[in-house]
């Protein structure tokens, strides 16, 4: 499992970004496309209706403004690029739905069922529904997965050696995440890793039944299993639940 969530060679997303601006159109119209469930997203929380990429105008002004965002984006206005992009997503679509004066009585992703029966297709809506949010967690669980990966570079980590490292048998990785987990419910222990960004070996030894040989050779999958207990990976600590990695 493992294997097949960290074998892919991620690039930034602000570096993904600078080669927009120098004229990759390939990444830029990868990341219109990547990107359309989060404007989607960010329209819908300013129009509080549910939008169809497929046929709602705001989406149009919000995919235009996610291009936009692309173009003027720098790092340094202090924050990182999906911040600065949902604020102007939000501020053209505002700005479009008051030059139409248009009241916002369409339907609320959040409605009660019985607005819905009111609604000619109820099974239309209910698709688009599950599809936007499917494209939604698909986006969350890839971001995710850079959030991880940065957070691994931290502790020197590379998705590479995480792969080839990560123990082959069931029960290692087993051991291994309840070492993790040790460490993690362990304050002294803990703190050490988040500060120092390696194991504290001669302390763990007392806290754990395996020589330290074997957490030498397990020591960067521990440290990877630790920053998922860590962090808010709400997809990846999914993956922990069934331990079998």
């Amino acid at each position: 499992m493992i294997e097949r969530i960290f074998s892919k060679k991620n690039i930034s997303l602000e570096d993904q970004v600078l080669s927009a601006q120098q004229g990759n159109e390939q990444t830029r119209n990868e990341l219109l496309k990547k990107y359309q469930p989060f404007i989607a997203k960010t329209v819908s929380q300013v129009c509080k209706k549910y939008i169809d990429p497929k046929s709602d105008d705001e989406f149009s002004i919000g995919l235009i403004a996610f291009d936009q965002a692309i173009q003027t984006y720098s790092t340094d206005k202090g924050s990182s690029f999906l911040s600065f992009a949902k604020i102007v997503v939000k501020r053209k679509v505002i700005d479009y739905l008051r030059s139409e004066g248009r009241q916002q009585t369409d339907l609320s992703i959040d409605q009660d069922n019985d607005d819905e029966e009111k609604m000619e297709n109820q099974l239309e809506v209910q698709v688009a529904r599950n599809e936007y949010q499917q494209q939604s967690e698909t986006w969350q669980r890839r971001e995710e997965i850079l959030d991880f990966q940065k957070e691994l570079q931290e502790y020197k980590i590379s998705f590479k050696e995480l792969t080839k490292q990560s123990p082959k048998h069931a029960d290692a990785r087993q051991s291994a995440i309840q070492i993790a987990k040790i460490i993690f419910y362990e304050e002294p222990l803990r703190s050490y890793v988040i500060e120092k960004k390696r194991l504290p070996m001669k302390d763990l030894i007392n806290y754990v039944e395996v020589s330290r040989k074997t957490l030498e050779r397990n020591r960067k999958y521990i440290l990877a299993m630790f920053i998922i207990l860590s962090g808010d990976y709400i997809y990846l600590k999914d993956y922990l639940k069934g331990v079998d990695l």
